[in-house]
């Protein structure tokens, strides 16, 4: 379900009337305050103020509306990210802002971060016991940045951006399942400086690297 949700944000095709978008914001404040697994469909329609027929008109099932209630998430946080790294003026500085925009934005998220909270049995697989299904339609959003900052001259040409680009992603994943006592995530300089020494050489040539 994340991974459709992902793989939706990304490719941003999306179209909503008036009542669909109140039915989403309803089940977005449902789902924050009481959970998903707690939340029902009725209890959407009554939050939005909609019959539940209303309701399954447009998401047939629970699971559809969650998805698509993550989606608008996750959109939300792709925009985001696009406008912190808006401003950075070098490639490395991208990867550091955009590393702990990423964190911040996630972690800070009322609802995904919060789910992550108390009801991390149904985020956490999605993020990594899905054969790698999420964390490969992440990294596809990540590497097809690298791959602009490629195009721009910016990245080296024998950059495999693919794999720098998983591996900022799994590198981040580890951060959001498993926050670490030694690093302060609500630091963005500490995050910043750690992506600046250990993520932002992967994007230099081998030779560099290798000196």
């Amino acid at each position: 379900m994340l991974e459709r949700a992902f793989a939706e944000a990304i490719d941003r095709s999306e179209t909503t009337d008036e009542t669909t978008e109140r039915v989403l914001e309803a089940a977005h404040e449902q789902f924050r305050r009481i959970g998903i697994r707690r939340s029902t469909m009725e209890d959407v329609a009554k939050r939005a103020g909609v019959s539940r027929i209303t309701v399954y008109r447009r998401f047939s099932t629970k699971d559809s509306l969650v998805q698509q209630v993550i989606r608008r998430e996750f959109r939300r946080y792709f925009d985001q990210f696009l406008l912190d790294i808006r401003g950075a003026e070098t490639v490395a500085e991208r990867v550091e802002i955009g590393f702990a925009s990423s964190l911040r934005a996630i972690r800070n998220n009322p609802l995904i971060g919060g789910l992550m909270d108390t009801e991390p049995e149904i985020v956490v697989p999605s993020m990594i016991s899905d054969g790698g299904r999420t964390m490969t339609t992440v990294s596809r959003f990540v590497a097809g940045r690298l791959s602009r900052e490629q195009r721009a001259g910016t990245v080296s040409a024998d950059v495999d951006v693919e794999v720098v680009a998983e591996m900022m992603v799994r590198i981040s994943t580890s951060f959001l399942v498993t926050p670490s006592s030694r690093i302060d995530l609500d630091d963005d300089q500490h995050v910043r400086a750690i992506a600046r020494r250990f993520l932002a050489p992967m994007l230099e040539p081998a030779d560099h690297r290798s000196r």
